[in-house]
């Protein structure tokens, strides 16, 4: 038991150490050997783990999607509308990927087109599958104009939330995440929400800028 706890910590510590360096640096640009030397292990200990650098993001990928797919069921089961449970799900992708160099790493490695293998889904595509769900069932609860284009429209949410967050950090990295969601919510809700619903989303959207601690 000692050495399986032993072997899952050594696992989390290069996984950790390759997600700051593919974070800070690129996946290009980083060798085992960075990682190596990052995670302060041995040669050993990392080839015991991983065969080789596509591994590893394919590892960090993997945590990234039950991440996602885990922040996603939380919501679900606590009872929001659907445009209040994808707002809320939205945040809550911000603030974690602030705290977490591990989804950090995996927006950038999708980003950059590193392969994904299956049954592993690119996290682009799941991301514009859980916006769609949500869509849908915001239209079924007169949250959202009935003649939205439910696919464009969660393609352009998930665009519009990478690329916020690429240009964010590249502008001001100290910049938080949180006011950015809030402001793309200010215009999306102005364009998706009938008039008469469109205080309550505003509103929220308001909320959970104020509050990132909150899910």
């Amino acid at each position: 038991m000692a050495r399986q706890l032993r072997a899952e910590q050594t696992r989390a510590t290069i996984l950790t150490a390759a997600a700051d360096l593919f974070d800070r640096h690129g996946y290009e640009a980083t060798s085992l050997g960075d990682i190596v030397q990052h995670a302060h292990i041995t040669r050993g200990a990392l080839y015991f783990h991983f065969a080789a650098k596509h591994d590893l993001a394919q590892a960090i990928m993997e945590l990234q999607s039950s991440t996602s797919r885990r922040l996603a069921a939380e919501l679900d089961d606590r009872g929001y509308s659907s445009l209040e449970s994808l707002i809320r799900l939205t945040f809550a992708f911000a603030r974690v990927s602030v705290k977490s160099p591990v989804l950090r790493a995996g927006l950038r490695l999708a980003a950059a087109g590193v392969a994904v293998r299956p049954p592993l889904r690119h996290p682009f595509v799941e991301w514009q599958d859980l916006a769609s769900s949500r869509l849908r069932g915001a239209i079924k609860e007169h949250d959202v104009h009935p003649d939205t284009d439910v696919d464009s429209t969660a393609h352009t949410i998930v665009c519009s939330l990478v690329g916020s967050g690429i240009v964010g950090r590249a502008l001001d990295p100290s910049d938080g995440s949180p006011r950015r969601t809030a402001e793309l919510w200010q215009v999306l809700v102005r364009g998706l929400v009938p008039v008469t619903r469109r205080a309550r989303y505003l509103g929220l959207a308001a909320r959970l800028e104020r509050e990132p601690a909150a899910a």
